[in-house]
Formats: C-alpha cells, sequence, structure tokens
C-alpha cells in the first residue's frame, strides 16, 4: 500500500514529438510505470505514442543495449542506460567532499553524522559509505555495525531509510511496501503500512524524518534526503542516544543544511579546476 500523495506520473495527453525527445519520453516511461519488464502496449499508452513508433524504437536500441528484449513484446532498460546511470553518480560528490560536510555537521551538534547511499542492486536497499564519529566510540555506547553502519535493510525502516523512501517514484515505493519488515528490526519500526503511508506524505511535506530507536535500540535520529533533481539518491544522518535529541529544531536545521549541499553537489557538480 502506498501512500495517497503519489508523485504524478508521465502526461500522456503531450507525445514527445523530435525523434529524440520520443527516446527520452520512453526511457522515462520505465521509471514511471509499475512492475519491472514492460510491454509495447503499455509504454504507447504511457508515452502517447504509436504502438509502432514505440516497438521501433526498442528495436533500434537493443543491438547497443540501450534497451533489453527479455521475451517476446516485453522490454526493460538496458545495460548502457544503466552504465550512464553510474558513471554520472560515480563522480558528484567527491568523497573528500562528502567527509568534509560530515564533520561539519558533528562538530556543530557534538552528534554521530552518516551519510546513506541508494543500493538498487538485488532489491532497494541504503547502505552507509561515509560517517563522522569524531572522538566518540559507538561501541561502548551499544552502537555496532551491522544495524547502523554497513546494514542493507529496507527502507521501511529508520529515519534514513523513511526519508529515501518518501522521495522515490511510485513504482519503486511499491516494491519497498510488498517488503516484509525484517525481522530484526528494533521495536521502534513503523509496521502498519498506513503508518508508514502517512509518515512519507509528512515527510515529503516537511523535508525531514525523525526516527524514535527504529533501527538502534536506545538510538533516536534525525534524517533529510540526499536529492538529485526530484528523486532521492540517499539521506543524511544525525544519530543521538536516546533523549539527547534535545533541541530538536536546530539538529533539524543542521542536518537540512548538510543534506542540501549534498544534494547541490550532486545536481550541480563545481567545474573542474
Amino acid at each position: 500500500m502506498m501512500s495517497q500523495d503519489q508523485h504524478s506520473g508521465i502526461d500522456s495527453a503531450r507525445p514527445a514529438r523530435s525523434s529524440h525527445a520520443r527516446v527520452f519520453a520512453l526511457q522515462d516511461a520505465f521509471t514511471q510505470l509499475p512492475g519491472g519488464d514492460q510491454r509495447v502496449l503499455d509504454l504507447a499508452a504511457a508515452t502517447g505514442m504509436p504502438d509502432s513508433t514505440v516497438h521501433r524504437i526498442l528495436q533500434s536500441g537493443v543491438p547497443g543495449g540501450a534497451f533489453g528484449q527479455v521475451r517476446r513484446g516485453k522490454y526493460r532498460p538496458g545495460p548502457t542506460i544503466i552504465k550512464a546511470a553510474i558513471h554520472a553518480m560515480a563522480h558528484v560528490p567527491g568523497a573528500a567532499t562528502t567527509q568534509g560536510i560530515l564533520a561539519d555537521l558533528h562538530e556543530r551538534t557534538g552528534a554521530a553524522a552518516l551519510l546513506f547511499a541508494l543500493a538498487p542492486f538485488g532489491g532497494l536497499r541504503r547502505l552507509c559509505t561515509d560517517y563522522a564519529w569524531g572522538q566518540m566510540d559507538p561501541g561502548e555506547l551499544g552502537v555496532f555495525a551491522h544495524p547502523l553502519v554497513t546494514h542493507s535493510r529496507s527502507l521501511r525502516t529508520g529515519a534514513s531509510g523513511r526519508v529515501i523512501l518518501a522521495n522515490l517514484p511510485a513504482p519503486l515505493q511499491q516494491l519497498v511496501f510488498d517488503e516484509e519488515l525484517p525481522d530484526d528490526a528494533a521495536p521502534g519500526a513503523l509496521r502498519d503500512d498506513r503508518a508508514l503511508a502517512a509518515s512519507l506524505v509528512e515527510i515529503r511535506r516537511s523535508g525531514y524524518a525523525v526516527g524514535r530507536e527504529e533501527v538502534v535500540p536506545g538510538w533516536e535520529a534525525v534524517a533529510a534526503p540526499v536529492m538529485w533533481a526530484d528523486v532521492a539518491v540517499g539521506s543524511v544522518v544525525l544519530a543521538k542516544p536516546a533523549g539527547e535529541l534535545s533541541d530538536l529544531g536546530r539538529l533539524i536545521g543542521h542536518t537540512c543544511r548538510a543534506a542540501r549541499m549534498l544534494s547541490e553537489y550532486a545536481s550541480c557538480p563545481a567545474p573542474a579546476a
């Protein structure tokens, strides 16, 4: 069950006119339709283009890998699209940039600052790719690598996961809603689909999420999405032991500021020196 405040789909009333625009519209249709492999008829309806035009574009893109034909009448994005996406995301922001922003967030708040990236291969997950602990000793505070730093559990759990989930296209949200909640999810995790859906609406409205012991018992977090255009590619997380999220408005402000900085680097990378 997805939230009622879903991202809008393709405007089929305005089919692309130029040949290049038709290709781009067809690529975008794959991101808007539910499920994985798509039929020509569904792609044609989504783009407003004739079936014959859609079929011709798909067939012309199969040999070069722009599209993949998995069985008769069904297609998926091909490896060249995936290669282009990986190439684009690998260059911005750089490791020095992310570490500097996280270190600054830690210094301003005294909290653990972490960067999670969306990892789509093998199912939608999040993975911690960078962090700034300062002089904190997570082990002494009862925080261990699996649940907080290197876990790849569902986007249903934790502020870091829900803030990403809230800013994904509706078909990808549905994949997460269809998953079972991890068996080792902390007691604070949102287990009811309706409550989860309502939280996503509020997250999109406010621009952040607050997690109360959703991942690690005894720890709470504030998270804000790292955006590339209108899609989340990760999240910045500020984490403290339960009861220490005092002056919440200030902590939210610092977390959102760090996320905006990373989003700006992703969307508008600095020119090469």
